[in-house]
C-alpha cells in the first residue's frame, strides 16, 4: 500500500506576479506551509487556477512518499 502526504498552505499571487512565469522570470513557487516547512513546487503545478485576480486560496498538495508531485487542489 503505497501512501501518499498532504502539504497545505495559504498562497496569494497577483495576476502580476504569476506573468513573470511566461516571461521566463519566474519557474518555482516558494510557500511556508501549515506545518512550518518551506516548500518549492513548480510554478505550473497551480496554473490551472490562475484567474484575473491571481491566485489566492487556501491548498491541499498531495505527494508520494518519495516526495514526487501528485496533485494539487483548492480547498477554499
Amino acid at each position: 500500500m503505497t501512501s501518499h502526504q498532504s502539504i497545505r498552505f495559504t498562497l496569494h499571487i497577483s495576476y502580476d506576479d504569476y506573468a513573470k512565469v511566461y516571461q521566463g522570470v519566474a519557474k518555482t513557487i516558494t510557500v511556508i506551509a501549515d506545518d512550518g516547512r518551506s516548500i518549492m513546487f513548480p510554478a505550473g503545478n497551480i496554473q490551472s487556477y490562475l484567474t484575473r485576480d491571481g491566485i489566492h486560496g487556501y491548498f491541499e498538495m498531495t505527494l508520494t512518499r518519495e516526495n514526487k508531485f501528485i496533485a494539487i487542489q483548492k480547498i477554499r
